[in-house]
C-alpha cells in the first residue's frame, strides 16, 4: 500500500495578523510547518509528502524543511483549488491524506487510526466532541433548534480517503460548480460515507496570535521543551 500526505499551507493567514506565514511562526522554537511536517515524516504508513505552499513563501519553506523527503506544489485560489493541485502532481496511490499545516499538534496516533480506518472503510476523518451546546438560529439570529449535544463532533484533520474515488468526488464537486471548504464534504456531496475517529482535543488550529501560547502550553504539558532553549544549554555544555 501506497499513501501520499498532502500538507496545506498555502493560505493568507490574515488572522494571525503577520507580515510573514503564520507557518513560519515559531512554537517552542520549531517552525508551525516543520512540526507538521515532521509529524508525518516519522510515520512509516506515509510514503510522500506533498507541502502546498504560496509561490513567494517557497525559498523560506525550502529552508526550513531542507532536512525532509518532500515535494512542493502551489497553492490555488481556493482550499478545493490547493487541494486538487496536489492531486495532479500524483501518478498513484491508495490513500490520500489531507491535513492542516497550521495543525502541527497532531499526533502519531491520531494520523495511523486514521490511516486505518479509511483503509478499512474507505474514508476517515479525525474528529472530536463537541463540548458546547449548539443553536441553529435564523437569518435573524433567532434560535430555531438544538441539535442532540451527542451526535455532534467537530472535524478536524487529517482526513484520509481512497485516491481514486476522491478524484471523482472532486470531479463531480467540479462539473457541478462546487467548491467546499472542507474534504470530507466531497464525499458526502456524492454519498459516500465518511467515517470519525475520535482525537485529541490539543490539536488546535494555529489561527490566530493567542493560538500560539496556547499550543506552546499545550506542548509543554505533552513534555516538550523550547529548542531554543535545548540549543542553548547543549552550547554551554560543549
Amino acid at each position: 500500500m501506497s499513501n501520499t500526505a498532502i500538507i496545506l499551507g498555502a493560505g493568507n493567514g490574515t488572522r494571525m495578523k503577520s507580515e510573514k506565514s503564520k507557518l513560519l511562526l515559531e512554537i517552542n522554537g520549531i517552525t508551525v510547518i516543520e512540526r507538521t511536517v515532521k509529524a508525518f515524516s516519522d510515520i512509516d504508513l506515509v510514503d510522500e509528502i506533498i507541502v502546498v505552499c504560496r509561490e513567494n513563501d517557497f525559498d523560506d519553506f525550502e529552508k526550513v524543511l531542507g532536512k525532509y523527503e518532500l515535494s512542493y506544489c502551489f497553492g490555488g485560489k481556493t482550499r478545493q483549488e490547493s487541494v486538487m493541485n496536489a492531486v495532479d502532481t500524483i501518478d498513484d496511490c491508495d490513500l490520500v491524506i489531507i491535513h492542516d499545516g497550521a495543525r502541527p499538534l497532531i499526533t502519531k496516533k491520531e494520523i495511523i487510526d486514521t490511516i486505518n480506518l479509511a483503509a478499512e472503510k474507505g474514508a476517515a476523518a479525525v474528529g472530536v466532541p463537541v463540548k458546547d451546546t449548539i443553536k441553529v438560529v435564523d437569518k435573524s439570529k433567532m434560535i430555531v433548534d438544538t441539535p442532540d449535544r451527542d451526535s455532534l463532533v467537530s472535524i478536524r484533520t487529517p482526513q484520509v480517503f481512497d485516491f481514486k474515488a476522491y478524484v471523482e468526488a472532486a470531479e463531480l464537486a467540479k462539473s457541478q460548480g462546487r467548491d467546499f471548504t472542507d474534504d470530507c464534504r466531497l464525499f458526502e456531496n456524492c454519498g459516500k460515507p465518511v467515517y470519525t475517529v475520535m482525537g485529541d482535543y490539543g490539536n488546535i488550529k494555529i489561527t490566530t496570535p493567542e493560538d500560539i501560547p496556547m499550543a506552546q502550553s499545550i506542548l509543554n504539558m505533552r513534555g516538550d521543551i523550547d529548542e531554543n532553549r535545548s540549543r542553548l544549554r547543549r552550547s554551554q555544555i560543549s
